[in-house]
């Protein structure tokens, strides 16, 4: 099932600037790790064996890990040259490691995996076939429309959909799980958007910014494997506290959605002509 989330077009978005599927030739994966090293090697397999029509790069990042991650790293991109590594020396969180790799990807489309294995790679067909088929700027993989995945704590459940409540009630979406991992961005939307979360808060701000771009959101369902805290699960409840801070932040206090200046002054100065209906989307 495939759900529209946006209007297609912000006042003011260039659909002409799309990129059609025949330009579409890469897929970078953006993979944040930090103490990853039992499953890094199995998840970079099954990342390079999914069925995807494209031709895909690994761009890894080491967020300081204290465990082996960062040689295994190493010895994956010797083995692959599709695996790219790159490293902060101090851990500074999961949003400072996808920026850094959005700094590094060559890609047309990117998406975001998890270096654990509760997402399926295998599945990136379903979040890619949108954006292709020209419908779709920015795909999120939704674990709660319907798909099979392993039963989890009432409470956690509870929280990433109060969070993607709020988001939806702040940027006029109805996503079903903006906490979700799997979101997969048109580069060329994904480089330009300003980003500086550095932890988890990475998460709202992205969906806030394509809201207040007028990326064309869609969403598709996806498994889920969820991990527990004893397998080494991170997210923990203050994150959801600092998730609300970041969405009231975007929304409200930073609403420059792109440091492309006078693209957002375009975008800005069309909405003020429009009514105050369509406005509202922005």
């Amino acid at each position: 099932m495939l759900r529209v989330l946006h209007k297609p077009n912000a006042p003011g978005y260039d659909s002409s600037s799309s990129v059609d599927s025949g330009e579409i030739r890469l897929l970078s994966v953006l993979l944040p790790v930090y103490n990853e090293q039992a499953t890094l090697r199995e998840l970079v397999d099954r990342v390079l064996g999914s069925p995807v029509p494209l031709d895909m790069e690994v761009v890894a990042v080491d967020d300081g890990s204290r465990d082996a991650s960062w040689e295994l790293l190493e010895a994956l991109a010797a083995e692959d040259p599709r695996v790219k590594p790159f490293r902060h020396p101090r851990n500074r969180g999961k949003g400072a490691a996808i920026r850094t790799a959005i700094s590094h990807m060559t890609g047309q489309v990117a998406v975001v995996q998890d270096a654990d294995l509760e997402y399926d790679p295998a599945e990136y067909p379903r979040l890619l076939a949108p954006i292709l088929e020209g419908k779709a700027d920015a795909v999120y993989g939704s674990r709660w429309a319907g798909e099979s995945r392993r039963v989890q704590r009432f409470w956690h459940t509870q929280v990433n959909r109060g969070l993607t409540l709020i988001s939806n009630m702040l940027n006029d979406l109805t996503l079903t799980d903006m906490e979700t991992c799997y979101k997969m961005v048109r580069t060329d939307v994904l480089a330009r958007l300003r980003l500086s979360s550095n932890t988890f808060t990475l998460e709202p701000e992205i969906t806030c910014r394509l809201s207040q771009w007028g990326a064309r959101i869609h969403e598709v369902p996806i498994s889920y494997d969820s991990r527990g805290y004893e397998e080494g699960k991170k997210i923990g409840a203050f994150d959801g506290l600092k998730a609300i801070g970041q969405m009231f932040y975007s929304r409200f206090f930073d609403r420059q959605f792109t440091d492309h200046k006078d693209y957002h002054r375009q975008i800005i100065a069309a909405r003020r002509s429009e009514p105050s209906a369509v406005r509202k989307a922005a």
